[in-house]
């Protein structure tokens, strides 16, 4: 094992995108960042590769526009559910753009690794953190262990960033782990060729069933990728009761000799087998913050719940570790990492809260089918829906959007 003797300012494990976003940050701020990843970009990563307005803003943010602008760009989401269509454009709103694109997580996480260098942090490829390095019950960095050289180097660090996405084996290194009383969800996707590539809309069908007719309570999607292929895929939510029993693989199946026969999607046009993984949703992981160590993305549990949404999430919560830190680091005063966990809980704490209870609310079917129905009848609803479901609700909104959620819940009750 080899020892060096620099001390970063931060080590940020994991090149995803919470990772990748919070090195940006820091570089950005002038600060001596390293960031580890385990493969080699371009690498393939499970995603269902939308990117919604929210997750366009913080790309943009980072400078992206220009490398975002090569990729399919849609308008909004075509929503479908027991025979009705709504399509529903992206509000217009002055935080966030009216458009979203489909990216694929080979290309995404790549660019924004580079534009993190390109700001000056450093990037080792195939370095993987295998252990922190605890000295007093603080952790100074980690093992990292380089499949390049053939070596394990100890590298310090003044702060660490635990960003190694859902299953997360640093963090819960450091005492991680997931509050099994918030809902998680399920997802599987695969690729497919298609006439459809290019369309301007991403598709959400909301009545997804098995093989004997029943809905289960979560989505089938579509993303048009724009270079020939789609994306297709299911996800499932641990509100259902029966949630252990589905097998996805076969719930895939089931939606792909369902979806509409003029995407083309059929075993014939698959790209290869599909690929999935658990979702930890509603900030479900914890601590996501130690004394000189924070957990960012899906490593702490940050997806939406609504909608199963994590990328937005991950940038975010990488720019937020990201300010924290640079505190900490221009005042000396460790404390100001509590400040991180503070903002997410002033930005997130109430939203997701309900969003949990919303889940819970729908893990029933029979309330999924009343909801969703009744839901189809009215765009006006639908697109309210759209905007709590993707998070881009002005804060004038919040009040009515509560009323809404409450409503909601209570016709849900009722239902179930």
């Amino acid at each position: 094992m080899s020892s060096g003797s620099a001390v970063h300012d931060v080590l940020v494990v994991g090149g995803g995108p919470s990772g990748a976003a919070c090195a940006y940050w820091l570089a950005e701020a002038g600060h001596d960042v390293l960031l580890v990843e385990k493969k080699r970009f371009p690498r393939e990563k499970t995603c269902g590769d939308g990117l919604t307005p929210r997750a366009v803003r913080q790309l943009e943010d980072m400078g992206l526009a220009e490398e975002l602008a090569h990729h399919h760009r849609f308008g909004g989401l075509r929503s479908i559910a027991f025979g009705k269509t709504l399509e529903l454009a992206w509000p217009e709103t002055r935080e966030f753009p009216d458009y979203g694109y489909v990216v694929t997580r080979h290309d995404l996480d790549a660019f924004v690794a580079e534009r993190a260098v390109k700001s000056g942090a450093t990037l080792w490829q195939e370095s993987e953190a295998t252990a922190p390095l605890l000295e007093r019950g603080m952790v100074r960095g980690a093992s990292v262990k380089r499949k390049e050289l053939g070596t394990i180097e100890e590298v310090r660090a003044r702060y660490v960033v635990v960003a190694d996405g859902a299953n997360s084996r640093f963090g819960r290194a450091l005492g991680t782990q997931r509050d099994r009383g918030y809902p998680q969800g399920m997802a599987i996707r695969g690729y497919f060729t298609s006439p459809r590539h290019d369309e301007p809309w991403i598709e959400s069908h909301l009545d997804v069933r098995d093989k004997a007719g029943n809905v289960l309570p979560g989505y089938g999607w579509i993303f048009p990728v724009g270079d020939g292929r789609i994306n297709v895929g299911v996800g499932l939510l641990s509100t259902f009761n029966q949630w252990k029993a589905v097998n996805t693989s076969k719930l895939m199946d089931d939606f792909i000799a369902w979806a509409p026969e003029s995407w083309g999607i059929s075993p014939e046009t698959s790209c290869g087998p599909p690929t999935g993984g658990r979702l930890p949703m509603g900030l479900s992981v914890g601590p996501r913050v130690g004394p000189n160590f924070l957990v960012t993305g899906d490593a702490g549990g940050a997806i939406n719940p609504f909608n199963g949404e994590g990328i937005a999430y991950a940038y975010e919560t990488g720019r937020f570790a990201a300010d924290a830190l640079h505190e900490a680091l221009t005042t000396g005063n460790g404390l100001a990492l509590q400040t991180y966990d503070r903002r997410l809980q002033d930005e997130w704490g109430l939203y997701y809260k309900v969003a949990r209870a919303f889940v819970r609310v729908i893990g029933h079917p029979e309330a999924m089918r009343v909801l969703v129905g009744t839901g189809m009848h009215s765009r006006t609803l639908m697109e309210w829906v759209l905007r709590i479901m993707s998070n881009m609700l002005r804060p004038d909104e919040l009040g009515p959007a509560e009323a809404i959620y409450k409503s909601v819940a209570a016709l849900a009750r009722v239902a179930a």
